[in-house]
């Protein structure tokens, strides 16, 4: 069953990708897109945020250097091309890396874009800047970057201190957006400028962000939109009758689970749907700097109590997937294979002996019918978080472990679980790119402001450069592979199940690809047109 869903799915990337983009004459420029959006924000500083609420609606208010290619679903390194800049080369040693840009390119406040403006933002993202992101949780993607170096208006050298094959992807994700040396961060969260197809227009905590079409785009003929709408609904529910009602054109974009997906197609069966893997893992953070779970031991026992074909089948209707801290295969490039899957720590498919093995852990720490571990589940308050923290209660329950649900509001949950501020949550890892130097440094690497349950392994860090620098392929992923299993040995994050998960479109709405390995790059919507 589970290979018939995946031949299903490429069968629809594929149709997909094949999809006519249609002539310049097909084509209809004008109207407002609007779409159901199912969270607030904290900002519009997409390098300031960990979540595609804020990043998504903005990634078509900027340009990167480079992309991926928004009409190919699976994005990876053969399909990133070109955007601020024109063309880009390696030098011998693999550590200079330099972006020939284009020419004529201006803010949207009509100030001109430079090589310069290139440097300030990574000078930024560094922490070399003279101003600071409040929060930057994607620094130690460029632990790697010695320095930016500026070679006139048009051309700029990344020069890094190792070789790292894959650092032409990082620059290509959706979180990577080229910001302005002239606007502060501080206004950067209020009211971005871009260089993108559409300009900020408002931003309305708990209602609504617009963007409006750039008309000095710098690419001909794009956007096709005026503008887009998205009009923030939290009740997924209430969100897809809005849209089966017509009031709104698009879902909110890989949000909708499959229960939610087939209701709208029962009732809608003229509109189109598309559930993807999203490259978001559902797993447990553990506060491992506190008590209880200080104790390592402890930490396994939750592992073991885990039972993650529930979890698909519950949530997912079975269409969720077994996988560790990469994308598991065949949408997932660099995923280890089922069998080798089975074989890490805590994902024996017997749960009851898992469980077995579990209670004798907490019994000899103490834990027992008699007496039972109290402690608070923290979640992010909305349905991806809070479904599976539910489930996870409830398996806890298993091991002498009794949980009370803390639900948090989505500009409550990141600093708590920055200033490690809980005990154990129910957290999603949204992955920017499929690619493991964004997997492993930003969500394990030692001190990464997004190393949420705080792990740390110097031994592993050392594992994750040595795999960094492989530029053969093959050599690299059983690299990749051997991490994934001392994660698991060191119950760094314990992953639940990567979802699948759906977006539909009205059939007038043309041109949107859905990306099958990462929710968070082809949200540019500078192609997307409607035929009404």
């Amino acid at each position: 069953m589970k290979r018939m869903q995946g031949v299903v799915l490429a069968a629809f990337v594929m149709a997909l990708a094949a999809a006519p983009i249609g002539s310049a004459t097909a084509q209809k420029p004008g109207g407002i897109l609007k779409i159901f959006f199912f969270d607030s924000p904290a900002t519009m500083s997409i390098h300031e945020e960990s979540t595609i609420a804020g990043q998504g609606p903005m990634m078509g208010v900027f340009n990167n250097l480079v992309m991926y290619d928004q009409s190919v679903p699976q994005s990876g390194m053969k399909s990133i091309v070109p955007d601020l800049a024109r063309e880009w080369s390696w030098d011998a040693a693999g550590t200079n890396l330099t972006f020939k840009l284009r020419r004529g390119v201006k803010w949207h406040d009509g100030k001109p874009f430079t090589a310069r403006d290139v440097k300030c933002t990574w000078d930024l993202l560094q922490g070399k800047a003279s101003e600071t992101l409040r929060v930057n949780p994607r620094k130690t993607w460029y632990g790697n970057l010695d320095t930016v170096i500026v070679q006139g208006d048009d051309e700029v050298t990344f020069r890094l201190k190792r070789p790292q094959p894959a650092f032409i992807a990082l620059l290509a994700s959706g979180f990577s957006p080229v910001y302005p040396c002239h606007v502060s961060p501080a206004e950067m969260r209020r009211r971005p400028i871009g260089t993108g197809p559409f300009k900020f227009v408002e931003f309305k905590p708990n209602e609504s962000i617009k963007v409006a079409r750039n008309p000095d785009y710098w690419k001909p003929g794009r956007p096709y939109l005026d503008g887009i709408d998205y009009k923030i609904i939290k009740n997924q529910s209430t969100g897809a009758l809005t849209f089966v009602a017509g009031e709104v054109d698009m879902t909110s974009p890989y949000f909708l689970q499959v229960p939610v997906l087939k209701d709208i197609k029962d009732q809608a069966p003229q509109v189109t749907c598309a559930l993807v893997p999203s490259n978001v893992q559902r797993n447990v953070i553990i506060n491992r700097e506190a008590a209880p779970f200080n104790n390592p031991e402890l930490r396994r026992a939750v592992a073991l109590t885990v039972d993650r074909r529930a979890f698909i089948d519950t949530l997912t209707q079975g269409k969720g997937d077994i996988g560790g801290a990469l994308l598991a295969p065949p949408e997932g490039i660099w995923g280890m294979p089922a069998d080798l899957m089975q074989e890490l720590p805590g994902y024996d498919p017997d749960v009851a002996k898992n469980r077995t093995e579990a209670r004798n852990i907490m019994e000899k720490s103490g834990y027992g019918a008699d007496n039972r571990l109290k402690l608070k589940v923290s979640t992010r308050n909305i349905p991806p978080y809070r479904d599976p923290a539910v489930i996870l209660i409830d398996q806890l329950k298993k091991i002498y472990i009794d949980a009370e649900l803390e639900p948090l509001d989505t500009t409550q949950w990141y600093p708590r679980v920055r200033r490690k501020d809980y005990t154990i949550g129910a957290n999603l890892t949204g992955n920017g790119i499929d690619d493991p130097d964004q997997a492993f440094y930003e969500n394990y690497a030692c001190g990464s402001e997004s190393n949420y349950d705080g792990y740390c392994n110097p031994e592993i860090d050392e594992l994750f450069d040595q795999q960094s620098m492989e530029a053969d392929q093959d050599k690299r992923r059983k690299l990749v592979w051997n991490i994934e299993r001392r994660l698991a040995e060191d119950v760094a994050r314990p992953v639940l199940y990567h979802n699948r998960s759906g977006t539909c479109w009205q059939p007038y709405v043309k041109n949107y690809v859905p990306m099958i390995n990462s929710i968070y790059n082809g949200l540019r919507m500078e192609d997307v047109w409607l035929d009404k």
